[in-house]
C-alpha cells in the first residue's frame, strides 16, 4: 500500500514538472496573432494556445508511437521533443515563405537592433508603424527550443499517466483485457491534453498578446507563469492520478 502511494506521489511530481516545462516553453514560441497575420508583428499569425497545443499534441503522438516500441523514458521524451520541434519548425518555415514571397516583407525584429545569431541589422527593415514582421532567425531558433521543451513536458505528463495505470492499476489488480487497456490509454490521453491546454492558457495571459522569443522583454515574465502552472498542474495531477488509478483497478 505504501509503495503504491509513494509511486503515485512520484508520478504526480513528474506530471507537475511536465506542466511547468510546457508553461515555460510557451514563452519561447514566437506568437504574432492577428498583427502577425497582417505582417505588422513578428511571429506566427495565430494565438499562443493554438501553437502550444499544436506542438504539444504532435509531441504526444510521437511519444505515443515510441511507447509502442520501448519503455525507455529518455527515448520517449526525445521522440516527443523531436515531433513537436518538427511541427513548429515546419509551421515557421511555411509562415516565412508566405511573409517573404506572398506579402513581400523582410523578416525583421523590432525588439533588437541586431539578430543575436546572424548579427544582421534589424531596424533598417522594420516597416514604419509595425513591430517587425516575418520570422527572423532568432525567433525561429527560439520557437524550436520552445517546441522541444513543450514536447518533453507533454510526453512526461502522458508517460506518467500511463505508468500510473499500468503499475498501480492493471498490474496490481491483474486486469489485462484489451478493453481496460484501451480505456486507460484514452483517459490518459484526455488528461494529458487537458493538462497541456491548462498550461498553454496560463502563460498566454502572462504574455498578453505577442512575443518574439527569448530575446523579447516579455520573456522575463516567465517565472510568474511557471509558478502558477506548478500549482495548477499539481491540482490536475492529483485528480488525474486518482482517476487513472481507479480505472486501472476496475
Amino acid at each position: 500500500m505504501m509503495d503504491a502511494i509513494l509511486g503515485n506521489i512520484i508520478w504526480m511530481i513528474a506530471i507537475t514538472i511536465g506542466g511547468a516545462l510546457i508553461s515555460w516553453s510557451v514563452h519561447f514560441v514566437p506568437v504574432g496573432g492577428a498583427p502577425a497575420a497582417m505582417a505588422q508583428a513578428t511571429g506566427i499569425g495565430t494565438g499562443t494556445v493554438q501553437l502550444a497545443a499544436g506542438a504539444g499534441l504532435t509531441g504526444l503522438v510521437s511519444a505515443g508511437f515510441m511507447m509502442n516500441v520501448t519503455d525507455n523514458l529518455a527515448l520517449i521524451l526525445a521522440s516527443g521533443a523531436v515531433g513537436a520541434m518538427i511541427m513548429i519548425a515546419v509551421t515557421m518555415i511555411v509562415g516565412t515563405w508566405v511573409y517573404v514571397y506572398g506579402v513581400g516583407c523582410v523578416p525583421s525584429s523590432a525588439k533588437v537592433k541586431y539578430d543575436p545569431f546572424t548579427k544582421y541589422r534589424q531596424d533598417l527593415y522594420v516597416s514604419q508603424g509595425t513591430e517587425g514582421h516575418g520570422l527572423p532567425t532568432v525567433s525561429f531558433v527560439s520557437g524550436v527550443i520552445g517546441a522541444a521543451l513543450g514536447g518533453i513536458g507533454g510526453s512526461l505528463v502522458y508517460y506518467s499517466l500511463i505508468e500510473v495505470g499500468m503499475s498501480v492499476g492493471l498490474q496490481g489488480s491483474g486486469v489485462t483485457n484489451s478493453v481496460t487497456v484501451n480505456a486507460l490509454v484514452a483517459v490518459a490521453a484526455i488528461f494529458a491534453i487537458g493538462i497541456f491546454f491548462v498550461n498553454a492558457v496560463i502563460p498566454s495571459y502572462n504574455i498578453g498578446g505577442t512575443i518574439e522569443g527569448f530575446h523579447d522583454p516579455k520573456f522575463k515574465k516567465w517565472p510568474k507563469a511557471v509558478i502558477s502552472s506548478l500549482i495548477a498542474t499539481l491540482l490536475c495531477a492529483i485528480v488525474a492520478v486518482i482517476a487513472i488509478a481507479q480505472l486501472g483497478g476496475i
